[in-house]
């Protein structure tokens, strides 16, 4: 149950602006679709996924640290680690098996497999999409407990295309047709009165001691 008293003394000490931002931009997100990287080895390319699923609404991202564990890089990120819910797994199987139970099919994004092109997926299913490592792609696991094979179209010399590209190639346009379609693809309202709760507590000063003397005062 969300304690609305406790959201409504935290949004005083936010300005209008700042309010109606969060509520602008929290009727964009969504849970329909999110991401999953695999032990990607660059750091500046989780933290670009990163930035591109807050820029297209996708509110959580996936990070599977079977082998490479790095943070997020904050410049990159550009403040995204604030608004995208980051959950780190050191499973493949783990995090495979969590998300099918949440209702998600497993989307691994490959140019080597023959399955849906980019302009041919079928939006209305809950997904998650999988980006693998830089050189050797997804693993094994993923590519065997795959529900469908994404690929992008590419008509040159070059077999792929960077993962960060991949993955805003991939959120613009499905994100695009999602929003277009009939899908109830927004955040509930409850989950949309959490958010904005948590984005308060990122953003206010000395947060602690103002929850702290707002249940002094109850």
């Amino acid at each position: 149950m969300i304690d609305i008293k406790l959201l409504q003394h935290l949004e005083t000490f936010l300005t209008d602006r700042r309010k109606e931002k969060f509520v602008k931009i929290l009727s964009q997100r969504t849970k329909h679709f999110t991401v999953a990287t695999e032990d990607v080895y660059q750091l500046h390319n989780t933290s670009a996924v990163m930035r591109s699923c807050d820029v297209f609404g996708i509110q959580e991202l996936h990070i599977i640290e079977e082998q490479n564990s790095k943070d997020i890089d904050r410049e990159i990120a550009m403040g995204a680690q604030k608004w995208v819910d980051l959950k780190r797994y050191n499973s493949v199987n783990d995090t495979i098996k969590g998300l099918k139970a949440n209702g998600y099919q497993i989307v691994a994004t490959t140019p080597h497999e023959k399955d849906s092109v980019l302009s041919e997926f079928d939006v209305t299913k809950k997904s998650c999409f999988f980006f693998g490592r830089e050189t050797e792609g997804l693993s094994q696991e993923v590519i065997g407990e795959a529900d469908c094979f994404l690929k992008i179209p590419m008509v040159g010399f070059t077999e792929s295309l960077n993962i960060s590209v991949s993955a805003a190639i991939i959120l613009h346009d499905v994100t695009t047709k999602l929003k277009a379609s009939d899908v109830a693809w927004q955040l509930s309202e409850e989950e949309q009165l959490e958010k904005r709760i948590d984005w308060c507590k990122k953003t206010i000063k000395s947060y602690d001691q103002v929850i702290e003397r707002f249940y002094e005062d109850q």
